[in-house]
């Protein structure tokens, strides 16, 4: 459901997906100028936009005045910047499918990718890969993503999952707010690195092993209880980003 934002809630939004890019700089999320975060921003006529990291700034870089607003067609309603219409693609796609998900985020992490390009996808290895136990969805690669028809099976993909891995490609986290889509993001790519070290012991001789079902199932409810805590880690995260780059606000 679109509603109608005030200019100060537009700025706390604005802020928050400012301080999502820089804390993504700072766990070494970039890929040069490359991947997005959006977040829905609806206009006062109810037509849906999003805000969105500007074409050309490294993660590091991006203020909340920085950001430009899209349409769901893809045309910029302001800022004089320009944008990678496969983020486009990709963000409009779940933006538009599901209500609930007011920021999405995907990146390019060298464990995200890793395990995206892996046969099995995530495994059960440990604690925090279960929070996303049957919570994470699946779309084979087709190509960078310029062709908007793909966003249907995008929406497909996804679902009602807290996340997507994009195959051969990386991983996508929605969430209601930024601190809930990036709190998602933070324990998708850290269960990813776990399974990719996993993996490297497991070269050198020693064994794995998977969580049974039952465990990762009763795991996964627990953390569902613990959700509202999402927002007590991202305040944390924020008094670091006022500590050491509170330009992220500007």
């Amino acid at each position: 459901m679109t509603t109608t934002l005030t200019a100060t809630q537009e700025t706390a939004l604005r802020r928050d997906l400012a301080a999502a890019y820089r804390l993504a700089a700072r766990f070494g999320w970039e890929d040069t100028i490359y991947t997005h975060f959006s977040v829905r921003l609806p206009s006062a006529g109810g037509e849906e936009r999003f805000l969105l990291n500007p074409f050309g700034l490294m993660f590091g870089e991006v203020r909340a005045s920085d950001l430009i607003v899209v349409d769901v067609k893809g045309k910029i309603v302001d800022g004089d910047a320009k944008y990678n219409p496969a983020g486009f693609t990709i963000h409009s796609a779940v933006h538009t499918a599901r209500d609930d998900a007011h920021c999405v985020i995907h990146t390019h992490t060298l464990a995200g990718m890793a395990v995206a390009a892996s046969e099995r996808g995530l495994l059960q290895l440990n604690q925090i890969s279960t929070e996303f136990y049957q919570g994470i969805g699946y779309h084979p690669y087709e190509g960078v993503a310029f062709n908007l028809e793909e966003r249907s099976r995008i929406q497909q993909a996804l679902g009602n999952n807290m996340g997507l891995i994009l195959r051969h490609h990386g991983l996508l986290s929605v969430g209601p707010t930024v601190a809930d889509a990036f709190c998602v993001m933070y324990y998708l790519n850290r269960a990813c690195e776990i399974q990719l070290a996993a993996a490297q012991m497991a070269c050198l001789g020693g064994g794995v092993t998977e969580l049974p079902a039952h465990l990762s199932a009763h795991a996964s409810q627990q953390f569902k209880g613990v959700q509202h805590e999402r927002h007590v880690v991202w305040a944390a995260w924020l008094r670091q980003l006022e500590r050491t780059e509170p330009d992220y606000k500007n």
